[in-house]
């Protein structure tokens, strides 16, 4: 059974880059999640993939030439960069900070969180005051999965919404195994949005991250049950009586449970809607394992109302080929095996 615990958490304010865009705040937020593929700083200190260590030609110079060309890059998501870009695979809240200072775009706040032990960890840069900041690492008799999830808050012209950001297990190694971690990071998910909607009925939340794990992997073939499963009554009957291991994707909105039992957490997935083809390719197939899920919350009519969700698929993100165009620390070329997803979001009447 998974359990829920705080972790200790990095918050810092990066200086003013540039004023809070319209007095009051905005009726139209930008929001991208983005796996920026192993962002280590140009030091030592024993976390580092063997490809980032200085034996190995990474350098300080290297880190801030990535530093400057993922900035400029994420500058090119929206016309201004997104209102708040949530990250995974991020060494430190230093490298965070990094970000922000050379965004010089008005993000003012950043919030860091990782794991003891594990190399990587995920951070926010908003241009917004985050709030309830607060990170959960989940556990499982499989063992401590290698990220917590991180959460924040967002008010704006009055109205919340939440912001959850996950980096699950990928599939290497054994995938009964991962699966259970995966399924236990589901788990805790499930166990925040109740307490979430108890505590604030009907706040929008949306899970954005890497779960490795595409949307439609139930009709993958796996050995095992996957953490991510669709509403339909084969993966009902399937998922049996205990449905707390899984985040249920729907194509409805309101994302409402049809085929789950009255009260199951059911989350909008765009993937297949809004989002076609794929975030990240392996062995050259398209994989749908970067998200954007949403609650009901952003579809009742009232307070942040969804809008739109693409997955970047252009440059500089992508290669010649379409492919994403992956970061070489050998050379220095590229940005990240990922693409980036970005949603927009309304307030509604807009």
């Amino acid at each position: 059974m998974a359990l829920l615990f705080l972790l200790a958490l990095c918050l810092s304010g990066c200086g003013a880059f540039s004023e809070l865009p319209s007095e009051g705040g905005p009726r139209t937020l930008s929001i991208a999640t983005w796996n920026i593929q192993a962002l280590f700083d140009g030091e030592d200190n024993g976390w580092e993939y063997d490809e980032y260590l200085g034996s190995a030609g990474w350098s300080p110079e290297k880190y801030r030439a990535r530093i400057t060309s993922l900035v400029r890059a994420a500058g090119e998501m929206t016309d201004r960069g997104p209102d708040v870009l949530a990250l995974e695979e991020v060494e430190n809240a230093s490298v965070l900070e990094d970000l922000a200072r050379e965004a010089g775009a008005g993000y003012l706040y950043t919030f860091f969180a990782n794991n003891p032990g594990s190399s990587l960890g995920l951070g926010l840069l908003s241009r917004y005051p985050l709030t309830g900041l607060r990170a959960h690492s989940v556990a499982s008799t499989a063992g401590i999965t290698p990220r917590p999830v991180l959460e924040a808050g967002l008010e704006i012209q009055g109205q919340p919404l939440i912001i959850l950001v996950c980096h699950w297990k990928s599939k290497l190694g054994d995938e009964a195994a991962t699966e259970l971690l995966r399924r236990s990071s589901a788990r805790a998910l499930v166990r925040r949005l109740r307490e979430i909607e108890a505590e604030a009925p009907g706040t929008p939340v949306v899970i954005l991250g890497d779960l490795n794990e595409n949307h439609d992997e139930f009709y993958r073939g796996g050995a095992v049950l996957s953490a991510l499963l669709p509403d339909d009554p084969g993966a009902a009957e399937m998922a049996g009586p205990d449905q707390e291991d899984f985040l249920v994707l729907s194509r409805q909105k309101p994302p409402v449970p049809r085929y789950f039992a009255e009260g199951t957490v059911a989350l909008y997935s765009p993937w297949g809607e809004e989002l076609q083809q794929g975030s990240y390719a392996y062995q050259s197939a398209w994989e749908t394992i970067d998200h954007v899920l949403l609650s009901g919350g952003f579809f009742d009519k009232r307070g942040w109302e969804f809008s739109a969700c693409e997955v970047l698929h252009r440059e500089p993100f992508t290669r010649a080929s379409g492919y994403p165009d992956a970061y070489n620390p050998a050379t220095g070329g590229g940005l990240s095996d990922h693409l980036p997803l970005l949603l927009t979001i309304n307030l509604a009447g807009e």
